[in-house]
């Protein structure tokens, strides 16, 4: 190779990561998101920018290796038993959606003047949605493993498997006469299925005592390569078998979901995937021929619009009939309104076919490239005018006439561990919260919880506080303890008020407000943790306990001093420093040697009043 060649591919990559690093972080920061920033990108260095590059399409090939594994990586996450339980999803909503989308969009394409098969297939092309484009946004906004996100996921695997049947129905389709005849048609299906049912069985039987071999040889580089090859070699099958490269990697990845190695493979695979995704996006970017574009620019536009309104409604549509709410179904055809990836497959494969001329398929290539690059900023600009999407209150119960002894309100880390010692004598609880997501979480773990605000009197009449013993306030907000606090020691004295503190500050406030009983939330934990690092440094256990007695008998007595003095300040010379004292104090009690008094260092962060916390 000349050192002139070796040159230019390297100036090619160095211009390929130069759009990526310049485009990305200022779309970013404009709030335009990083799909659109690397289109951007690759508009600008392509053949119809800067020009760049001229052959878009050769980089494209190379780049669908990041979709390949993108959806490896989803179907890591994907057991399956888990994908099982999708099934309704994937075929029930799946099919409803592709049947209504496909019929509407062809029936757009016949206004818009296109012939019988020639708007069937632009329609197929573009009901296939960009899983790239919808993953990666899900994924920015931590969606994905979301109930709604898993509907939108069930859909995109769906059409990922329908680029099986549209191709073997384009070749059916064709006017030319197949090569070998109706005979080679069936073959090329028989191909299909078997070389899925030996991606399988090479799955189940093969990939895990692969796996378990290279891993006793202790080298992470053949660990990493092993991964590349599964992920590759079974998009490759799928490939060979006239299938999709994406689905022979998403079934990979389902295969070893449950595999041991699961974590260490997606280590491994994550930082290709990231790079080659951003590439792919680039090189759709370039693909957008501008040529094409100005000189039907109103067809394109028009068809753009018309498309992705008409494939939004139908998303719409069928995301209400199955019972979504008003503003996940907003999101959802928001989102999926788009054309994707394999159409472009779909196109080449009719043109080659005979279905469509050329003139047709660079046309819709640009319909469909252009709903790409506008997704973004719809999604940007529907968001801001979209109600607020409300969480489901499926399974969650609203609070009422209730009447138990022990009243909980919040059940986050510190209410679920303080519940235990109750449960555990079998005492009469109501809990309450208003996090919609940990209710439902709960109730899973065998936990009922009612949902509402103990900040309303009305909430904690309904939960049984007139009648109860002890209220236990365990919520995680400062401002929300102490009205709670001050509430309920309003309207009902007849209980006793525990509460958990944020920190000595708001102890000091709660003692005020008359609780009965206040703990800080770390300080209990902190003294163990500190207990358990003597004995790891080689202390006697019993002289480790000990040290720790002393420090909540020090801490005690500074809470009641300052608790006396009413200020937060007045215990500071019980506090253990580590730095010498300038000059000694009438505060000072005895120390052992190692223990150092200072009365003018700071108070450490935790117990420090709010003005001279750092955050």
């Amino acid at each position: 190779m000349s050192a002139v060649s070796q040159s230019s591919e390297l100036i090619s990559v160095v211009a390929l990561l130069g759009a990526a690093v310049v485009a990305v972080p200022l779309f970013r920061r404009l709030g335009l998101g990083s799909v659109l920033g690397y289109l951007a990108g690759g508009l600008a260095i392509g053949p119809f920018g800067l020009k760049w590059f001229t052959d878009p399409q050769s980089i494209l090939h190379t780049a669908e290796l990041g979709v390949v594994l993108f959806l490896f990586l989803i179907g890591l996450e994907m057991r399956p038993s888990h994908l099982w339980s999708l099934r309704r999803q994937i075929f029930g909503l799946g099919t409803l959606q592709i049947a209504l989308c496909t019929a509407a969009l062809t029936g757009v394409g016949l206004a818009f003047g296109l012939h019988g098969a020639v708007a069937f297939v632009g329609a197929a092309g573009f009901v296939l949605t960009s899983t790239a484009i919808v993953m990666q946004l899900l994924g920015e906004r931590g969606d994905i493993a979301l109930p709604r996100g898993q509907k939108i996921v069930s859909v995109l695997l769906f059409e990922d498997l329908l680029i099986v049947p549209l191709l073997a129905l384009i070749a059916f389709l064709s006017p030319l006469p197949a090569e070998g005849g109706e005979h080679s048609r069936w073959a090329s299906i028989g191909v299909g299925i078997a070389s899925l049912a030996g991606l399988i069985a090479a799955g189940i039987w093969l990939l895990n005592p692969l796996f378990r071999l290279l891993a006793r040889a202790k080298a992470r580089e053949v660990m990493t390569a092993a991964a590349l090859l599964v992920v590759l070699g079974a998009a490759l099958v799928m490939q060979l078998g006239g299938l999709s490269m994406a689905m022979g990697a998403f079934l990979a990845g389902v295969l070893l979901s449950e595999s041991t190695f699961r974590h260490q493979i997606e280590a491994d695979i994550e930082p290709f995937r990231g790079i080659l995704l951003g590439l792919f996006f680039l090189s759709v970017g370039m693909s957008l021929d501008l040529a094409v574009v100005a000189n039907n620019w109103k067809l394109v536009f028009a068809m753009v619009i018309a498309m992705m309104i008409t494939k939004a409604l139908c998303i719409y549509a069928i995301a209400r009939l199955t019972r979504s709410s008003h503003g996940e179904a907003l999101d959802r055809a928001v989102l999926m309104a788009q054309g994707g990836e394999f159409a472009f497959v779909l196109y080449a494969a009719a043109a080659t076919a005979g279905l469509i001329d050329a003139t047709v398929s660079a046309n819709m290539t640009a319909i469909v490239v252009l709903s790409m690059a506008l997704t973004p900023l719809v999604v940007i600009g529907a968001r801001r005018v979209m109600p607020k999407t409300s969480a489901s209150m499926e399974g969650v119960e609203e609070v009422h006439d209730q009447s138990g002894s022990v009243l909980i309100i919040g059940f986050g880390r510190f209410g679920q561990v303080m519940s235990q010692s109750l449960l555990a004598r079998d005492i009469d609880v109501t809990i309450i919260d208003n996090d919609i997501d940990m209710i439902q979480s709960a109730g899973e773990f065998g936990f009922k919880i009612f949902f509402g605000d103990g900040t309303r009197l009305d909430v904690l009449h309904a939960s049984g506080a007139a009648t109860a013993r002890a209220i236990a306030i365990c919520t995680d907000n400062r401002a929300v303890t102490s009205q709670i606090v001050e509430l309920v020691q309003s309207e009902f004295p007849q209980a006793k008020v525990l509460a958990r503190s944020f920190d000595r500050e708001h102890s000091l406030s709660l003692v005020k407000a008359g609780v009965d009983y206040q703990i800080r939330e770390t300080f209990e934990s902190a003294v163990l943790f500190g207990q358990a690092a003597l004995v790891e440094l080689g202390v006697d256990e019993d002289e480790a306990a000990r040290s720790a007695d002393e420090v909540r008998r020090l801490d005690g007595e500074r809470f009641d001093l300052e608790v006396a003095a009413g200020d937060i300040r007045a215990g500071r010379p019980l506090i253990i420093g580590n730095t010498p004292p300038a000059t000694p104090t009438p505060f000072t009690v005895p120390r052992r040697e190692s223990q150092v008094l200072n009365p003018s260092s700071p108070i450490n962060l935790e117990e420090a009043p709010a003005e001279t916390r750092g955050a």
